[in-house]
């Protein structure tokens, strides 16, 4: 369980390593500029309000505290490092997505 305002996510798969336009791959480990990453919530504190377990979150690498737990690589957050939480696309179609 995550205590207060802390949110674990796991990084998505395309987050991990990328390709250039040329087909160059570039590991997730490279320094890029200041580069926002989406991940999926897998647990939530009992302080969160804006975000819940499956939710999908874009947040900075400053902000980041990674863990590894099993093998498997985790990224601890406060919820207000998060910068956006990814909606389902909605079926009225007003022009503007947001």
């Amino acid at each position: 369980m995550m205590l207060h305002d802390r949110v674990l996510v796991q990084l998505s798969g395309e987050d991990a390593e990328r390709k250039s336009a040329a087909g160059l791959v570039i590991p997730a480990t490279a320094q890029m500029a200041h580069r926002l990453h989406w991940a999926a919530v897998l647990g939530v504190g009992p302080h969160v309000r804006t975000v819940k377990v499956g939710d999908r979150v874009l947040f900075g690498e400053e902000e980041q505290h990674e863990v590894e737990i099993q093998g498997e690589t985790y990224v601890i957050l406060r919820e207000k490092d998060l910068h956006a939480v990814a909606a389902a696309r909605v079926e009225v179609s007003t022009g503007l997505y947001l």
